[in-house]
């Protein structure tokens, strides 16, 4: 590689990196009244990143296959610190602030191919607390294994009812696999909503899978279109990968988990553990619940002391609603989280669900 190009990588990549793991930290630590802290507290990596990234314009031809990812990532990191930038200084409101931080994972996605050539960008990919662990790296630096990696399924943006997909690239068939279905929020999708389990899921080894709402939300009223496209969606990626039938978790975030409990507490559902985040609760639900599929029931509950949108006394309620019921709960209340999605709980949800394959 020329060492021109190494040396415009090595002045880009950790502005990136940096960009993005603020990125990371305005979108959990994300609570209106405290949104100029927050801000204040990220810093500026994005400045760093709009001159490094003019580095990139001259690459020759033979090195577009590097280029283009950078390229696109840095795009997208940048647009997300302008749209907050604005709302920083008194141009726009909340909506403004979800909108700019849709292009994180959009960075993500564009960066990602880069994690098998770029140590750096493998090591972002990681969870913090593995990023030295020998075996992880060892299986890591292997070639992947051949139906791995990041698969879109009808998932494109805009698309209703389609499903992103994550194999980890050192998965071997000869063992069965835990298997992570994540729902994203109200007016999400599942494209986005993966980068919020993809770390966990290649650093930990469980199968990911983040499905897109058939409607403009999940199915919480009315007729349910999500449960049966989600046992297709599950029926399909079982048909194919080697999953543990005993280890199957449904979770979600927002309008995502509260559909876990609609689907999740039906007889028929297919999964052996629920986790809904910051998520709504009806009393109703558990008195209309399968008395046998909610007894012995393993039930994670994430809920922020902060959350604007559904009141922490709610899902106090639906701890003591569930357990009373016969569930299985295990409560976590975060003091410091709003109404935003808690990554770094995924690892210690995974090892609730019963730890690596």
């Amino acid at each position: 590689m020329s060492d021109v190009v190494v040396d415009d990588i090595v002045a880009v990549l950790p502005p990136l990196l940096q960009s993005l793991e603020a990125l990371s930290f305005i979108a959990r630590h994300l609570n209106p009244p405290d949104f100029g802290r927050v801000m204040e507290a990220a810093g500026a990596p994005d400045e760093a990143l709009q001159a490094a990234r003019a580095r990139l314009a001259d690459w020759p031809e033979e090195f577009a296959h590097l280029r283009a990812p950078l390229e696109t990532a840095s795009t997208a990191a940048l647009a997300a610190f302008e749209g907050l930038r604005a709302v920083q200084n008194g141009d726009g409101d909340l909506m403004t602030v979800f909108r700019a931080l849709r292009h994180a994972p959009r960075a993500q996605e564009a960066l990602y191919p880069l994690a098998a050539r770029l140590p750096p960008v493998s090591n972002f990919f990681l969870d913090p607390p593995l990023r030295d662990d020998a075996g992880l790296l060892a299986r890591l630096a292997q070639p992947a294994q051949d139906n791995t990696g990041i698969h879109q399924d009808h998932n494109e943006p805009g698309s209703r009812g389609g499903f992103s997909l994550y194999v980890p690239e050192y998965y071997t068939p000869d063992r069965a696999w835990p298997l992570v279905m994540a729902l994203h929020g109200g007016s999400g999708n599942g494209r986005g909503f993966l980068w919020s389990w993809l770390r966990d899921a290649r650093s930990h080894g469980a199968i990911l899978v983040t499905p897109t709402a058939t409607g403009t939300t999940w199915a919480l009223m009315g007729d349910d279109t999500d449960s049966p496209n989600l046992a297709r969606i599950l029926s399909s990626v079982q048909a194919r990968w080697n999953v543990d039938p005993t280890r199957l978790l449904l979770t979600g975030m927002s309008d995502g988990g509260t559909f876990c409990y609609v689907s999740g507490l039906d007889s028929a559902s297919p999964f052996t553990h629920l986790a809904p985040v910051s998520a709504t609760f009806h009393p109703l639900m558990a008195e209309m619940a399968d008395a046998q599929r909610l007894r012995g029931l393993p039930i994670h509950l994430v809920h922020g002391t902060l959350d604007w949108m559904f009141p922490v006394q709610m899902a106090r309620q639906t701890r003591d609603l569930l357990s009373a019921a016969g569930a299985d709960v295990t409560y976590r209340e975060l003091d410091d989280l709003s109404h935003t999605y808690p990554r770094e709980m995924n690892a210690e949800i995974l090892k609730w669900l019963g730890g690596k394959p």
